[in-house]
């Protein structure tokens, strides 16, 4: 007989929105029922899960209740790190004992007390204020637990992967929640909404939804003069696999787009993509701090690429040239993944107009980083299949200059 092996504990991470060193690990059943430990102390921490979460370098304190370990990091760790480590010792502890917390591990009274009336008065709360508007959307929304002053909610039925549900709670039960109920320290939303009937609706725009799911450290990252997202992240969310929106992005079947907040929102930029499936959004913080929100019903219509590339390259002053393709991004407020691509495929267009017309190529005007500057290569081998490459025994090099001379020549 084949020996079968345990299933892999499914474990979410879940950063904090009020403190960027916190990150909330959610499993699908609770630690330990009925049980739960706060530690700021390694040398306090004797129970399994403590003690092996303090193994990893770089946790500074830890809180477990539910199905939700908390841990605050150190000032100088790094979430990329720290939380493939975390959910491992969390999953070997856990395989290997029923009492993680230990077995004298618990609550006291006075707090489970005051937990339990919180967690009544925000029930009462749903079922008589925000769930009968809700049903008539099919959804409900019910506070799970109340743990230190922690509500927990969970979203089903419409509710449930359906991307406004951020908006949801930003617009009533948040507020609503917390101004009832002061003495609330957090709200969790602990929905799977992978597993909902809507992922990815697609909802107008507004405001930055107060509670969502935030972006795990790392997921965005600015690099290069531009937004790049972590492929393994993304593709999920857009019903593909990481090859598949590689090789959409390539082909432009899957598209993106960058807005730059501007008013209340300045600072902000929201990014957009879309496959054929499913759209996906979010914002990002000056801080890079970065959470999913209801991505815009449409495309938003805007004119040609590269004509607006050709009227801002005509605008430059010669002591402003060349620009490289990153910048000429960034000027036109693109900051999304694949930026550079568009920009460079605008630019071929442009190529295809001034040849066609018999002008210098505007594109002369932009080149890559490297040293020395010039375009990329594409640049010179649609020259040469528009019949206007370089000419025998002349240099690339030689044939940038003498095409970015004439492209800025009064």
């Amino acid at each position: 007989m084949s020996e079968t092996s345990k299933p892999t504990r499914r474990i979410r991470a879940q950063p904090s929105p009020r403190d960027p060193l916190t990150m909330r690990f959610i499993l699908d059943s609770p630690v330990q029922a009925g049980c739960s430990v706060s530690h700021n102390n390694p040398e306090a921490a004797t129970a399994p899960l403590p003690r092996a979460l303090f193994a990893v370098d770089g946790v500074d304190k830890l809180h477990v209740a539910g199905e939700t370990v908390t841990v605050t990091r150190k000032a100088d760790a790094d979430w990329q790190a720290l939380k493939p480590r975390i959910a491992t010792a969390i999953r070997q502890v856990l395989d290997a004992t029923d009492a993680p917390l230990g077995d004298d591990a618990g609550a006291p009274e006075a707090a489970q007390a005051g937990d339990t009336a919180l967690l009544n008065a925000a029930r009462h709360i749903l079922d008589q204020q925000a769930n009968p508007a809700i049903a008539s959307h099919g959804g409900h929304v019910t506070a799970e637990r109340a743990e230190n002053g922690v509500v927990y909610l969970r979203m089903s039925g419409g509710c449930q992967g359906c991307a406004a549900s951020a908006a949801t709670l930003r617009n009533g039960i948040e507020t609503m929640l917390r101004n009832a109920l002061p003495e609330i320290r957090d709200i969790v939303d602990v929905t799977d909404h992978a597993a909902g009937d809507n992922p990815f609706y697609s909802e107008t725009p507004g405001q930055s939804p107060v509670l969502n799911r935030p972006i795990p450290p790392g997921a965005i990252v600015w690099e290069d003069g531009q937004f790049m997202i972590d492929p393994d992240y993304l593709a999920p969310r857009l019903g593909l696999d990481a090859e598949g929106l590689r090789e959409g992005l390539r082909k432009g079947t899957v598209v993106s787009h960058s807005e730059s907040g501007v008013g209340a929102d300045a600072g902000q930029t929201r990014i957009t993509i879309r496959s054929a499936q499913r759209a996906w959004a979010a914002e990002v913080a000056p801080d890079g701090a970065a959470r999913e929100v209801p991505p815009p019903r449409g495309p938003a219509p805007t004119p040609a690429l590269a004509d607006k590339l050709r009227q801002y390259l005509e605008t430059l002053a010669p002591r402003d040239l060349p620009i490289t393709y990153g910048k000429l991004a960034r000027a036109m407020g693109m900051y999304a993944p694949g930026s550079v691509r568009k920009v460079t495929r605008a630019l071929e267009e442009t190529m295809r107009e001034d040849a066609a017309a018999g002008r210098p190529f505007v594109a002369a005007r932009v080149v890559g980083r490297g040293t020395p500057a010039r375009p990329g290569q594409g640049f010179f081998d649609l020259a040469r299949e528009l019949g206007r490459g370089p000419g025998n025994n002349q240099t690339e090099d030689a044939y940038f200059t003498q095409e970015f001379q004439a492209s800025t020549a009064v």
